[in-house]
């Protein structure tokens, strides 16, 4: 997968998960201190990319994560509650889009081999009498 997508062919934006922050800048750009971000990476909360020298580089879905973690240490969810959360939103995310993936295939079956069912009965006139004064 590329980091990139083209916009044309003289721009290009990096793409989401495109580590291009320096730990500098995303703690400015998640409003946290840099020590903070590397706690995060030691715990496992938010695990930036590294260049070949092992400098982090920062995507912004990962400054997306900084601020969720943020906000979830706000509301008082210690770092395991934390890492647990993160596991379960991701596992499902992963299983919508293979829930996705599973309806597109049925609904493609059902396209080419539709149901074969119980026969219907033909629908019959219902006469309603009015009885007169």
């Amino acid at each position: 997968m590329s980091n990139t997508s083209e916009n044309n062919s003289e721009n290009t934006v990096p793409a989401d998960d495109a580590g291009v922050y320096v730990i500098s800048v995303a703690a400015e750009i998640s409003g946290m201190h840099p020590q903070t971000l590397r706690q995060y990476d030691k715990l496992g909360l938010v695990s930036p990319s590294r260049t070949e020298g092992r400098n982090r580089r920062y995507s912004l879905r990962d400054i997306a994560l900084l601020r969720a973690v943020q906000k979830l240490v706000g509301e008082g969810i210690n770092h395991a509650g934390i890492k647990r959360i993160i596991e379960l939103e991701s596992a499902m995310a992963n299983l919508s889009v293979e829930v996705a993936q599973l309806r597109i295939e049925v609904d493609a079956l059902l396209k080419e081999n539709p149901p074969k069912g119980l026969a219907t009965r033909r629908k019959s006139e219902v006469i309603v009498y009015k009885q007169e004064k």
